[in-house]
């Protein structure tokens, strides 16, 4: 009973913070989601993030990327669910210590975007607006077309914007049948 009224108060609480941002409530709007995917931190634009989910299961679909994980039924609809970091790495999803099972979240994209598709990352770092960052720089011409700017926090650390619209378009995202 504990860990259910747990979950339900960290999802208010998110709830409220997410609102929160959009609304400008605590001074400077929140832009960001900042994740964690293997080790590497993104920023994901709010205004194309949908909502959050924990680790739920997922069924495996044959002959399909290594990084597709399978289909989740999240709140009665049915969400392909892509590894974030296996995407990126074109790659199988990198391990994951049980420990850290916990923090693995699903991210869908906004129902704007139209695409029923989550991202598996492995942890939530919370919201970001642009005076949590100190400098920010263009992607490098050879990055992939969904990468946006790259922010240095204050504690130094490199954070990859994404634009999820943008890789909601990209042809090897959309393309899942394994050749």
């Amino acid at each position: 009973m504990s860990k259910r009224q747990s979950l339900r108060d960290l999802q208010s609480r998110l709830a409220e913070k997410l609102e929160a941002a959009k609304s400008g409530a605590a001074g400077t709007a929140a832009s960001w989601l900042a994740v964690d995917a293997n080790g590497s931190k993104f920023l994901f634009p709010l205004s194309q993030s949908g909502e959050i989910y924990p680790l739920t299961l997922t069924h495996h679909v044959a002959h399909t990327k290594d990084w597709f994980i399978g289909v989740a039924n999240l709140r009665g609809a049915l969400f392909g669910i892509a590894d974030f970091d296996g995407f990126l790495r074109n790659a199988k999803p990198a391990p994951r210590p049980v420990q850290t099972l916990s923090d693995v979240r699903f991210v869908t994209l906004n129902a704007s975007i139209e695409m029923n598709c989550a991202l598996q990352v492995d942890k939530l770092e919370g919201l970001r607006s642009v005076t949590s960052f100190k400098k920010s720089e263009p992607p490098e011409t050879s990055s992939p077309a969904f990468y946006g700017h790259v922010y240095t926090d204050l504690n130094d650390a490199k954070w990859q914007e994404i634009n999820l619209q943008i890789l909601a378009q990209q042809g090897e995202f959309l393309n899942i049948n394994k050749q």
